[in-house]
């Protein structure tokens, strides 16, 4: 499986980007109701273990929260590799909104 990740800079500090990023996963959701089909996450201290399906492909990841940035990484199913840097980018763009 192909591995991707997203990083996006902020100057809120660990805290305040946690909470920030805590709807993260139900604004993704909705924003995105009709290609994503599961959606699941836990909240580990300032780490998000997530999977998400969508088209029938499942994506495991987690998003960690850090005093300056925030993280996504993870694993791609294969059919979904010629998309990492589309799905790269789009990731931190969500983040980036959310953190704005």
């Amino acid at each position: 499986m192909p591995a991707f990740r997203a990083e996006v800079p902020h100057g809120l500090g660990q805290e305040e980007a946690t909470k920030r990023l805590k709807g993260f996963m139900d604004q993704v959701t909705k924003r995105f109701e009709d290609d994503i089909s599961a959606v699941d996450g836990v909240w580990t201290d300032h780490v998000l273990s997530f999977s998400l399906s969508t088209n029938g492909l499942t994506i495991k990841g987690a998003l960690t929260v850090e005093e300056d940035k925030a993280r996504v990484e993870g694993n791609l199913p294969l059919l979904a590799s010629p998309f990492k840097g589309m799905i790269e980018k789009s990731i931190a763009g969500e983040l980036s909104q959310a953190l704005a």
